[in-house]
């Protein structure tokens, strides 16, 4: 039986399309997903939409597709589980990505500077690498930048002293599942515009960063204006700025973005 993996010690692994997802936090899928599973290390993942490409054994690799040498991005994986120890347990803080493609697959949605102008957001890089900052409301892994997993664990430790329960609703967000989203969307037959009144364009979001998360507390929807109302948000406004969160976008925000009672990012706490 596998021991649990506790927060602040499993790292997610980023390249631009795969990521390295340890092995015991995945669920399977199937009989050959649950096969794998039960004897993997870590398992390539496909970011765009989450499917599971090849399970890391002891004895080697064991593909989970067909045509797993095809798969867009599995050079850059391959590398990165090859590597010497500090790529599979980095000791040095994670550095940005490049944002190779991502501007070409922005430009194929229509989505150009004009963006960025019109809402003042900036193109928000990925990490190298992600820490394991506990479990969302959902029971899903949550992934944050080191520092930010430290904080949001100190914070609720610190709510939970006063009586107020805060909950993850999500953390990390790549580019490509941004992208999917917006490809899934105008499969059905949404207008990229329209998709933009509710998604930000993929690569300008917080959440990719790994430095923001949406908050929540037990009872009360998701990411909805009415979570200003409880002493959670309360909690949260007198005592966020000391543990380095910042809300991003509050009411008459110059981005444009509605008001967001329950995005918070990190800042550091010497900001």
């Amino acid at each position: 039986m596998r021991t649990p993996l506790a927060p602040l010690q499993a790292r997610l692994l980023n390249t631009a399309a795969i990521e390295l997802w340890p092995a015991g936090l995945l669920r399977a899928r199937g009989n050959a997903d649950a096969r794998a599973l039960s004897r993997a290390r870590q398992v390539l993942r496909r970011k765009r939409d989450g499917r599971y490409l090849a399970a890391v054994l002891d004895e080697g690799l064991w593909p989970l597709v067909p045509r797993l040498a095809r798969e867009p991005g599995i050079d850059a994986a391959l590398d990165l589980l090859d590597a010497p120890g500090p790529a599979r347990g980095p000791a040095h803080p994670p550095r940005d990505m490049p944002l190779h493609g991502l501007e070409d697959r922005l430009a194929a949605l229509g989505i150009d500077g004009a963006y960025a102008r019109r809402t003042g957001l900036a193109l928000v890089a990925e990490p190298e690498w992600l820490l394991l900052a506990g479990f969302d409301r959902y029971r899903r892994p949550l992934w944050l930048a080191p520092a930010a997993a430290r904080a949001w664990q100190a914070m609720r430790r610190d709510a939970a002293a006063g009586g107020i329960a805060l909950e993850a609703i999500s953390g990390y967000r790549s580019h490509d599942y941004q992208l999917g989203i917006f490809e899934r969307k105008r499969a059905r037959g949404l207008e990229v515009a329209e998709i933009l009144q509710v998604n930000a364009a993929p690569g300008y979001s917080e959440h990719h960063g790994g430095e923001a998360l949406d908050i929540g507390t037990p009872g009360e929807p998701p990411a909805e204006e009415s979570f200003e109302t409880t002493p959670a948000f309360a909690w949260l406004s007198q005592h966020a700025a000391r543990h380095g969160f910042s809300l991003s976008y509050p009411r008459d925000n110059p981005h444009g973005i509605v008001y967001e009672p329950w995005h918070w990012r990190f800042r550091g706490r010497d900001r």
